[in-house]
């Protein structure tokens, strides 16, 4: 859409809703897939549109926490944290219920250039699906989070430092029609805002766990997935407290309750031809459980690079919490049909379902990194002609026929660091940004003392 189309729209939604747009509000995401933005005035963004606009590039020289990196290369006090060029994708727009005069658009940073600036996530997802439409190939991608609910507010959050909090509903209670039903307000503004936001929800549901709940967001093309995916994570926060309530996405936030999964679906599709409908390339009905040749070089590629791609999908300290026996969390880079202790679960359903469930992901995933790698690591298996192990069995958590996952940051990182086909696949310029980053919070964890080395060793030693 050009300036043009956007005042169509605009125009189709006073008609519509009775509210003329007076705001607008543009916003991109940081490497921690925290969604940073603001409002302009209106004069301001029909400028915006046509010409792009300065954003300070200080959202890719700071931490989830708003601390200055101090080993940062693409910005720092070195080049005085200038503006990075920032341009808005008109397909993006979005009326926000509840702001009945806003538009919202996303945006994309690029370098003066007109390349991608190698510290935006969303560019890096681009870059990787123009190489799988250099190959003939459109990927498509839906996400499963879950997610905890909590009777509390930011403020209460902070004062009781995020201990002892009360959950929205008590006890382990797993599919849940009961605990849906009694927090039905919560529930219906879920689903009835975010189909408002274009984020088609499939399926919500309860957990198992005081108060967590999961969701499948609908499949669609890998970069509106995208798009969905990380909106979904930030006005799931924003819904929360007009409820009264917060939401952690964390990978594990209580080591006595089960973590947060966030699973990505994935498949690649023939592209769009003229009289030619699209084809799920995964699907072949005489092979062996329905997977294509194709199918199992991405698979390939998608278990020959995990290891060293881990740091990726597993951002966090926290991530690593969930990496333990028994908690259904990967711990090899397995695969296996329809086997839910693999990182990489195949689907074999018809023509239009055959798919890969990519398992080793935690709900605290930067939703453009983690489907960027997916897809370049099973593009690296494609174009080498890869061909996966045979299939897990059983329990692969265990098993030594699969190659073991890193279990801590810091070892992901250094594996990343020194991968050679990370860096082929989504370019130096973003894993040397990237490795900075992580290194930069296993610093951070490193020199706090925390309360189990307290309770341990305060009274004791």
């Amino acid at each position: 859409m050009d300036a043009a189309a956007i005042k169509a729209k605009f125009d189709e939604h006073k008609v519509r809703t009775g509210h003329e747009i007076r705001k607008v509000k543009v916003g991109g995401f940081d490497i921690d897939g925290v969604l940073r933005g603001k409002f302009v005035s209106l004069d301001k963004f029909w400028n915006m549109v046509d010409q792009g606009f300065g954003f300070c590039d200080v959202i890719f020289g700071w931490d989830i926490g708003d601390v200055l990196y101090d080993n940062a290369k693409v910005t720092g006090w070195d080049t005085g944290y200038p503006d990075a060029h920032a341009t808005i994708d008109p397909s993006t727009l979005r009326f926000p219920p509840g702001e009945p005069d806003t538009a919202t658009f996303l945006v994309d940073f690029v370098n003066e250039d007109g390349t991608a600036h190698p510290a935006c996530p969303r560019s890096l997802l681009k870059r990787v699906l123009a190489k799988a439409a250099d190959l003939g190939f459109a990927a498509s991608f839906g996400s499963e989070f879950e997610f905890w609910v909590f009777k509390e507010t930011p403020e209460s959050l902070h004062q009781k430092g995020f201990r002892n909090l009360q959950p929205i509903s008590p006890g382990m209670f797993g599919y849940s029609w009961l605990r849906e039903d009694q927090n039905r307000d919560f529930v219906h503004a879920i689903l009835d805002e975010m189909t408002a936001m274009d984020i088609a929800i499939e399926a919500l549901h309860t957990e198992t766990g005081p108060g967590v709940y999961e969701v499948a967001i609908g499949y669609d093309q890998a970069l509106r997935a995208a798009d969905k995916a990380a909106l979904f994570k930030t006005h799931m926060k924003a819904l929360a407290t007009r409820h009264g309530l917060s939401v952690t996405f964390m990978a594990k936030w209580n080591h006595d309750l089960p973590g947060s999964s966030g699973h990505l679906h994935q498949s690649l599709w023939s592209m769009p031809q003229a009289g030619v409908p699209r084809r799920n390339v995964f699907f072949d009905e005489k092979a062996e459980a329905r997977l294509s040749t194709t199918a199992r070089q991405y698979l390939a590629g998608q278990l020959a690079l995990m290891p060293e791609l881990t740091a990726l999908y597993s951002p966090t300290v926290n991530s690593y919490k969930r990496y333990v026996p028994g908690v259904w969390a990967p711990l090899t880079a397995s695969w296996g049909p329809e086997n839910r202790t693999c990182a990489i679960r195949t689907i074999s359903g018809g023509a239009s379902s055959t798919r890969l469930e990519y398992r080793q992901t935690a709900a605290d995933i930067n939703p453009y990194i983690a489907m960027a790698t997916c897809l370049a690591a099973g593009l690296y298996g494609i174009e080498r002609k890869l061909e996966p192990p045979p299939a897990g069995k059983g329990d692969t958590s265990t098993s030594k026929d699969f190659k073991a996952l890193p279990r801590t940051l810091k070892e992901a990182t250094a594996w990343l660091s020194a991968s050679k086909g990370a860096r082929e696949i989504l370019g130096d310029a973003f894993v040397d940004h990237y490795v900075i980053t992580r290194e930069w919070e296993v610093r951070q964890f490193e020199r706090v003392v925390t309360e189990w080395e307290l309770r341990r060793y305060f009274e004791s030693i």
